[in-house]
């Protein structure tokens, strides 16, 4: 990826806050039918790992997991958000016209080799920690003890998981940088103001830090 310096994130930390907050990653993989790319939920070990561990599951349909042999690198890529910025959100382009339209966005790349894991122990493990982080938020969160045994098992059964070793992180932080202090917090309110909240807000912080 094309990181120029004023856009770079290089806080390990923050990378992870990335990844976390939006969960939906693209795994990229070139196996010997050539790329493919699969969106899926990915669960991040902080913990594991120079730079983290992702874990995730597909179905056992999904040719992905057999064209993958353990130690094979892979890409997963995180968007977690991103906005158009209009020239005319800029304050200078009204005095001069040198302002033209960008797209700002939070993204990360984990870069990693993968093991497969064909059992049932592991899957079983990746679905509860996934169910407990996602349906944390809800008034009645459904747990697996909810499904009658002979169900849930039949549904495990039908997915494989996956096991990403990071090896290297990179995150992209585009929020205007190389734009006047004035021209981010344009571009940043007229965003917070139509709804765009997180590139807005992002871009609202760094002009008051």
């Amino acid at each position: 990826m094309y990181i120029p310096s004023h856009f770079s994130e290089n806080k390990l930390e923050a990378i992870h806050d990335l990844i976390e907050s939006q969960p939906l990653g693209v795994l990229i993989t070139h196996g010997a039918g050539g790329l493919d790319a699969n969106h899926l939920p990915f669960l991040l070990d902080r913990g594991t790992g120079k730079f983290g561990t992702l874990h995730c599951h597909v179905a056992r349909n999904n040719p992905v997991w057999q064209a993958l042999n353990d130690e094979d690198e892979v890409l997963v890529v995180f968007r977690a958000a991103d906005a158009y910025i209009s020239p005319n959100w800029y304050p200078s382009k009204h005095e001069t016209h040198r302002q033209v339209p960008t797209w700002n966005y939070l993204v990360a790349h984990a870069h990693g080799r993968v093991r497969i894991h064909d059992d049932e122990r592991y899957v079983r493990r990746v679905v509860a920690l996934l169910t407990q982080r996602h349906e944390s938020t809800q008034p009645l969160p459904w747990k697996m003890g909810d499904a009658p045994r002979d169900y849930l098992d039949s549904m495990l059964a039908q997915i494989v998981g996956i096991e990403i070793g990071i090896t290297r992180l990179e995150g992209k932080v585009k929020l205007s940088q190389n734009k006047e202090a004035r021209d981010i917090a344009g571009a940043g309110q007229a965003l917070a103001d139509s709804g765009e909240t997180r590139i807005g807000a992002a871009m609202l912080r760094q002009v008051k830090t």
